[in-house]
C-alpha cells in the first residue's frame, strides 16, 4: 500500500514541468523582445527572474502546502486567514480581470487565422473597426458555445496548447541549430555588455508590468505541494528548476529572435505578427516553405479559441461555486441544464463587449491595437496576483495556526518583509504600466482596471438589497 502511494507522488522534476507549461509561453518571449530592445530584455528577464519570480513561486508553495484542502485557490486562503469579504474580493479580482484577457483572443484569432489562410501580415492593414466588430461576432459565438457545455474544448484547448508548447521549444533549438545545419544567413550578434545591458529608463519601468504578467500563475500548481514524496524539500527544488528552465527559455529564445531581428530596429508590428514571422523565416531556413508558420497558426486559432471559450466559463465557476450569497446576488447563480450559470455570462458578455467595441473608436491601427490589449493585459492581470501576497502576509502574522510541510521562510518577519516586497513590486509594475503617451489609451488604461475592481463593490450593495426584498 505505501509503494502504491509512494508511486503516485509527484517527482520535482514532474512538478516542474508542469509548472513550466503552465507559466511560460511563446508571446513571452515575443513581447520582451519588442518592449526592451531586443537582445537588451536578457537581462531584464535575470532581473525579474532574481528579485520576483523566485520568492513568488516558493511563497505559493507555502500557501498551497498550508491550505492543502482549501478548494478555492487564492479565495480559500484569504478566507482562512483573513475575513469573507475579503475573499470575496479575492475571488471577484480572480475572476474580474479574465475580462480584458477575453477580450484579447478574438483579435488573437483572426490575426492566427489570417496567417493560416493567406500566410503573409495583411490583418496588420485592415480596418480596426472592421476587425473589432468581427471580433464581437466571434465573441458574442464564443458565449453561446461555452453555455452548451465545454468539457470537449477542454481536451482540444489542452491538444492545441500543446502542440504550441512544443513548437516554441523546438523553435528556439531549431533556429540556434539552424547556421551549423543549414548555413543560414543569420543576423550577426555583437557579444558585448552593451547589447545586452537594458538602459534602466522610463521606458524599462514602465513596462515592467509586461514582465510580471509574463511569469505570473504559478499558484495554479499550489494544489500539488504535498503531493511531491518529500513537500520540505521537493518544491523548492521544482520551483527553483522552473525559474532555471524559465529564465533559459527566454534567454535563449531572445537569443533566436536578435538571430532574426535587428535589436535596433524592430519592427513596429512584433507584437502582432512576430512569432509568424520567426516560423515562416525558420521555415524557408530547413526549406520547408510555409509548412511551420501554417501549423503554428493552425495550432494557435483552436487554442485562443477554445481558451476565450473556457474563461467565458472556467473563472466564472471558481467565483460562484465557492461564493457566499451575502455578497453576490441569488440572480447569479442561476443555472441552464448545462450547469452554467446564465446571468453570469451575461455580465461577461456585456462587460467584454464594450472591452471590444470602446477601442476602435480611438485606436487607428490594428497593430496599435494588439499592443494596447498585450498592455492593458498585463496592467489588469497581476493585479490577482496581489491577493497571493496579501494571503502570505496573513499567513507568516498568523504563526503557527497553520502547520505546513513546506516553508520558505521559517522566520515571521522575513516572510513579511518578503511578502511585502512582491506584493509592492507587483503594484508599482501595474500602476506604471497604465502610462501612455497616446491620451485615449492612457484614460482607456486607468478607467478599464478601476472599473472592473469598483464593480466588486457594488455587487455586495446589490445582494443585501435583493436579500431585504427576498425577506419582506
Amino acid at each position: 500500500m505505501k509503494q502504491q502511494e509512494s508511486e503516485k507522488k509527484i517527482l520535482w522534476y514532474s512538478l516542474a514541468f508542469m509548472a513550466f507549461s503552465t507559466v511560460w509561453g511563446f508571446g513571452n518571449v515575443i513581447n520582451g523582445f519588442s518592449e526592451y530592445g531586443g537582445l537588451k530584455a536578457i537581462i531584464s528577464w535575470v532581473i525579474i527572474f532574481a528579485i520576483y519570480f523566485v520568492p513568488y513561486a516558493l511563497m505559493v508553495g507555502e500557501l498551497g502546502s498550508a491550505f492543502k484542502d482549501a478548494g478555492g485557490g487564492v479565495s480559500s486562503w484569504i478566507l482562512e486567514t483573513i475575513s469573507p469579504r475579503m475573499a470575496y474580493m479575492a475571488g471577484w479580482t480572480y475572476w474580474i480581470v479574465h475580462m480584458p484577457y477575453i477580450s484579447q483572443k478574438p483579435s488573437a484569432s483572426f490575426i492566427a487565422a489570417s496567417w493560416a489562410i493567406f500566410r503573409d501580415n495583411r490583418i496588420s492593414s485592415m480596418n480596426t473597426r472592421v476587425l473589432q466588430v468581427l471580433c464581437l461576432v466571434l465573441f458574442l459565438f464564443a458565449v453561446w458555445v461555452a453555455s452548451k457545455g465545454i468539457n470537449v474544448l477542454k481536451k482540444l484547448s489542452t491538444l492545441a496548447g500543446s502542440t504550441m508548447f512544443i513548437m516554441s521549444l523546438l523553435f528556439v533549438v531549431m533556429m540556434l541549430a539552424a547556421p551549423a545545419i543549414t548555413h543560414a544567413n543569420v543576423l550577426d550578434i555583437d557579444w558585448s555588455v552593451k547589447t545586452f545591458m537594458p538602459s534602466f529608463d522610463a521606458k524599462f519601468l514602465l513596462n515592467l508590468s509586461i514582465l510580471v504578467f509574463a511569469v505570473g500563475g504559478c499558484e495554479k500548481i499550489s494544489p500539488y505541494v504535498n503531493k511531491t514524496k518529500n513537500p520540505a524539500k521537493d518544491f523548492s527544488k521544482g520551483m527553483i528548476a522552473l525559474a532555471i528552465m524559465v529564465a533559459v527559455c527566454a534567454m535563449l529564445g531572445t537569443v533566436a529572435m536578435g538571430m532574426m531581428f535587428d535589436s535596433n530596429n524592430i519592427p513596429e508590428d512584433l507584437m502582432t505578427n512576430g512569432a509568424y514571422y520567426a516560423f515562416q523565416t525558420l521555415g524557408e531556413y530547413y526549406g520547408l516553405g510555409n509548412f511551420f508558420v501554417v501549423v503554428y497558426a493552425i495550432c494557435n486559432l483552436i487554442g485562443q479559441f477554445t481558451v476565450m471559450i473556457i474563461s467565458i466559463d472556467a473563472p466564472l465557476r471558481m467565483l460562484l461555486d465557492n461564493a457566499d450569497d451575502n455578497f453576490i446576488p441569488a440572480s447569479m447563480f442561476k443555472q441552464n441544464k448545462h450547469g452554467t450559470y446564465t446571468n453570469g455570462h451575461k455580465l461577461v458578455m456585456i462587460i467584454v463587449s464594450i472591452l471590444i467595441i470602446v477601442p476602435a473608436i480611438g485606436i487607428g491601427s490594428v497593430d496599435t491595437l494588439v499592443r494596447w490589449l498585450v498592455k492593458v493585459n498585463s496592467v489588469c492581470m497581476p493585479l490577482r496576483y496581489l491577493w497571493v501576497f496579501v494571503a502570505y502576509i496573513a499567513l507568516k502574522k498568523a504563526g503557527e495556526r497553520f502547520p505546513a510541510q513546506y516553508r520558505f521562510v521559517k522566520n515571521r518577519t522575513l516572510g513579511v518583509i518578503l511578502g511585502a516586497w512582491c506584493f509592492l513590486f507587483t503594484a508599482f509594475a501595474c500602476i506604471l504600466g497604465i502610462y501612455s503617451e497616446d491620451t485615449f489609451q492612457f484614460v482607456l488604461n486607468i478607467v478599464t482596471p478601476f472599473v472592473l475592481i469598483g464593480l466588486g463593490f457594488i455587487m455586495p450593495q446589490i445582494a443585501k438589497r435583493s436579500k431585504a426584498k427576498g425577506q419582506a
